[in-house]
């Protein structure tokens, strides 16, 4: 299920390049530091954010079918035409094509069969949808919902690393069940709030009228779906107690969850999904589980008919007949997001095949994109900045010698994977057929599903990547303490070869300290050198982490995301950390590796302005007021300007590199700084 970790994959940002790639499908190449991209009207010492990027912001217009656009948004377009490329050479019939050739050409080509697909109209769900009409007895609603595990039905489960224990695998029973992207979104009683409400219950009155209700029934059903969501809302944790991996931990006896919940029937849950001897599991929120089995009874039959019903359909739109697709286009991209227009086909049906077949995918992608030099000058750069890591944590001030030790036992333990993994995924058990594309996406399901379910009680797979190799992202996993950075990662711009080091560190360098400090933030800090929930911090020096992490936190809520909607410091407080941590130790390994060099100014700016010019102008993006609204919401890092400003307005090697005045507005009269 990967909970954290992949809370942590959705939350890291879009970032990090190396040297040593294929050129991607752009016929423009971006250095790593554009100086049209800048406003030099702009004093970097009033708004280095829009100094770094103001000439980006205006000529890069949001496209109509996105809902931001950014440095690796672009990026990760450059990779889809990639990714386009390969499929369509995979789609031929050629009796030639290896297993995973075959199984990606035919899904996208099941996929791109828009006839096919527009003919089959609703038709893909008619087993779902008897099988919730022969409902009997609210007993039986467990079946159902193991029936239909991967479709959000009432709460998620799969398999996770024991926290207690990284070396198992564990089953585990999480909160879910609810259609809008967070509970906030049931229980906030700003106009905004009600007014998303109004349209989220107008979304579902209109799918129960695609599937063929009348308009009364369907308002009525509409009007059950928001009343048991509400309540399974309330029940939920927050996303900021979601940050605490103590919260999170309820490890207990199958016999205890029943008691817990008595209304749902976990046995035969179990039974259907196949572990019918499971004997424990973790439960990440008690409290939910009980609202679930209170509404359990409270509800009646057809209540909960129409909640199963509704989150069939929702998790299944985008892979049906045009109606269907546009409905849910109209609410979840439109109206939550702001986009304008919907992404062509085949770029949705790329995602889906990197969603589904992502390693079969990727394996074609590695092969034409990503070299061995690649991979190598790539782990240079973070070997670089894991030393700049330890000579930090040496340096602390306010950390004592003990803690330190076990700070140093961490970062020597963690895994570096880079590009691709060492074992590529069996996919040989999943069928793919080139005229069945609701039918791909529901046994690429099934299959992964029960990938994960077949780990439980086995030891934990190191080796294993929670991204794909064409993904524009890095991440750091907690439990495995490893940081990851894709394929899709390491190429242009973000990294310029051709460029002098300075852009490159402040990018690229920044990057990988960022991943590195994920390690020892608020979450973090939490999990030992082998990925174990356990407290490794003197009682002193943790109350001095936290002094620290507050600073950061308090800086952070005074920032304005949209109208008067602040950031949540607490929320975005482990980004918020991991990026001047990350961008502190990019700058000493920097200056270590160039030491004893003669650095001279480039284009007009000395090697130190670049450094941090190459940072900000990672962040250059515009992004839609609906995403932002959203974003502050749900989305643990900060907004880019102030991942700009707010990190180097915490850095005297920023204020002495722009010659800034003491009371500018990227100069702070108390600088925070935890690593």
């Amino acid at each position: 299920m990967l909970r954290i970790i992949y809370a942590r994959i959705l939350s890291i940002s879009l970032f990090l390049v190396v040297p040593g790639f294929a050129q991607t499908a752009s016929s423009h190449h971006q250095p790593a530091l554009d100086v049209s991209s800048m406003d030099r009207t702009m004093d970097p010492c009033s708004d280095f954010y829009t100094y770094s990027c103001g000439g980006w912001i205006k000529n890069n217009p949001i496209p109509p079918d996105q809902s931001r656009w950014s440095v690796y948004s672009k990026m990760a377009d450059d990779n889809k035409l990639i990714l386009r490329s390969i499929l369509e050479a995979a789609t031929a019939p050629d009796p030639q094509r290896d297993a995973g050739k075959q199984k990606i050409g035919d899904y996208y080509a099941a996929c791109m069969d828009e006839k096919t697909v527009e003919a089959a109209g609703a038709t893909p769900l008619r087993p779902g949808l008897e099988q919730i009409a022969r409902l009997h007895s609210k007993g039986e609603i467990g079946d159902v919902a193991a029936a239909m595990v991967s479709d959000g039905m009432l709460f998620e489960f799969g398999a996770d690393q024991d926290f207690k224990n990284s070396s198992q695998v564990i089953a585990e029973a999480d909160q879910g069940g609810l259609g809008l992207p967070d509970r906030d979104y049931y229980l906030k009683s700003d106009p905004k709030s009600e007014e998303l409400r109004r349209a989220y219950v107008a979304h579902v009155r209109k799918m129960f009228g695609l599937l063929g209700d009348t308009p009364e029934i369907a308002a009525s059903e509409a009007q059950a779906v928001m009343r048991i969501e509400t309540n399974m809302a309330k029940a939920s944790l927050t996303r900021v107690e979601r940050r605490d991996p103590d919260r999170l931990y309820h490890k207990m006896p199958l016999q205890q969850l029943q008691e817990l919940s008595p209304a749902f029937h976990w046995n035969a849950y179990f039974a259907k999904v196949g572990l019918p001897g499971l004997q424990s599991l973790n439960v990440t929120s008690p409290d939910f589980f009980k609202a679930l089995s209170s509404e359990l009874q409270s509800e009646d039959l057809e209540s909960w008919k129409a909640y199963l019903r509704w989150h069939l359909v929702n998790a299944n739109a985008p892979y049906l007949s045009s109606a269907f697709v546009n409905a849910d286009f109209d609410f979840n991209q439109k109206t939550l997001r702001g986009a304008e227009q919907i992404e062509p086909r085949w770029k949705r049906c790329v995602n889906n095949v990197d969603n589904d077949l992502g390693e079969a995918l990727g394996q074609a992608y590695v092969e034409r994109t990503f070299t061995p030099e690649s991979k190598r000058r790539a782990m240079k750069i973070v070997k670089e900045v894991e030393a700049a890591m330890e000579r930090d944590i040496d340096a602390l001030p306010w950390m004592t010698p003990v803690t330190k030790q076990h700070a140093q036992e961490k970062l020597h333990a963690v895994a570096e994977k880079i590009g691709y993994p060492d074992k590529w995924r069996d996919y040989s058990a999943l069928t793919i057929t080139r005229d069945d594309e609701m039918g791909n996406v529901l046994r690429a399901r099934e299959f992964e599903f029960h990938r994960q379910l077949a780990k439980i009680g086995k030891p934990v797979d190191r080796g294993e990547w929670q991204m794909t190799p064409p993904t524009v992202n890095a991440y750091y996993d907690s439990q495995k303490n490893d940081i990851n950075f894709p394929a899709g990662v390491l190429q242009p711009p973000a990294f310029d070869p051709d460029s002098d080091d300075a852009p490159n560190y402040g990018d690229t360098g920044g990057t990988i300290g960022h991943e590195l400090t994920h390690g020892f933030d608020d979450e973090g800090r939490k999990f030992d050198a082998q990925g174990n929930l356990r407290d490794w911090w003197t009682p002193e020096d943790a109350q001095q982490f936290e002094k620290r992490a507050s600073c950061i936190s308090d800086q952070y809520s005074q920032y304005v995301v949209v109208d008067d909607v602040k950031i949540n410091g607490k929320l975005t407080l482990g980004e918020d950390v991991a990026d001047l941590g990350g961008l502190i130790l990019a700058y000493m390994a920097w200056q270590s590796e160039t030491i004893g060099q003669k650095l001279d100014p480039v284009e007009g700016f000395t090697p130190e302005q670049r450094f941090f010019i190459g940072y900000g102008q990672s962040w250059c993006s515009n992004v839609r007021d609906e995403t932002k609204r959203l974003g502050a919401a749900v989305n643990p890092h900060s907004p880019p300007e102030y991942r700009t400003n707010g990190v180097v307005s915490n850095m005297p090697q920023f204020q002495q590199a722009f010659r800034c005045k003491a009371g500018a507005p990227t100069v702070r009269q108390n600088r925070c700084r935890v690593w």
